[in-house]
């Protein structure tokens, strides 16, 4: 009989007792060490930025490090109507050890965050485009803004000569996504509009009445 299984059984059989919990008396030594280990913290999400590549905003561009270059989909490198890309010979491992080849590449784009505008490279890629990040910025493009991450705070700075920007990833409210553009909603609870019908035959049948 496997070990694990005989306890079991001892136990259920009532002829192995439960050893009973006992109370351990901390020193002070050891409770000033625990009372000056730092609190644990949530995940503070992915870190993305609304750019903008060129004059056409691209939504917010996932910041990766584990990234060693810039990638942009191939469905939004058409949309933007960027130059034509260059042939590559560079082969991408991506996270499950898969090899994809770019369709090409284009070097020298133009990215603006914030106040700051950037040159960088990208390797376009055949891939469906997500939503929310369409397109990833590698260590390179980190390391030319001279990216400072802090994940407790969830403070993403960029530096460029003597001037640095902030943002908050999770303050989203205050960088808009296109200040150019004033988005609202169309649409009304289907129990809103029965009522204003209803309330409005009952109003013309009495008009018509008088």
């Amino acid at each position: 009989m496997p070990t694990y299984a005989k306890f079991l059984k001892d136990i259920v059989t009532k002829k192995r007792k439960v050893e009973k919990q006992e109370t351990v008396a901390i020193a002070e030594e050891c409770y000033s060490i625990w009372s000056k280990l730092p609190p644990k913290r949530k995940d503070p999400s992915s870190f993305a930025i609304p750019c903008s590549i060129g004059d056409k905003f691209v939504g917010r561009a996932l910041c990766d490090l584990g990234s060693s270059v810039n990638l942009m989909p191939k469905s939004i490198f058409l949309k933007l109507g960027i130059r034509e890309a260059q042939p590559t010979k560079v082969v991408l491992q991506l996270a499950d050890h898969s090899h994809v080849r770019p369709e090409g590449r284009i070097e020298d784009v133009v990215v603006k965050v914030d106040i700051f505008i950037f040159l960088d490279d990208f390797l376009i890629l055949d891939c469906e485009a997500d939503s929310n990040t369409p397109i990833i910025l590698g260590r390179p493009f980190l390391a030319t803004e001279r990216a400072l991450i802090d994940c407790e705070k969830g403070e993403f700075t960029m530096r460029v000569a003597d001037q640095t920007v902030t943002i908050n990833i999770h303050d989203t409210l205050k960088y808009a996504d296109n200040p150019g553009v004033c988005q609202y909603m169309d649409a009304t609870a289907q129990n809103v509009t029965d009522e204003f019908c209803c309330s409005n035959e009952i109003q013309m049948e009495e008009f018509e009445a008088l």
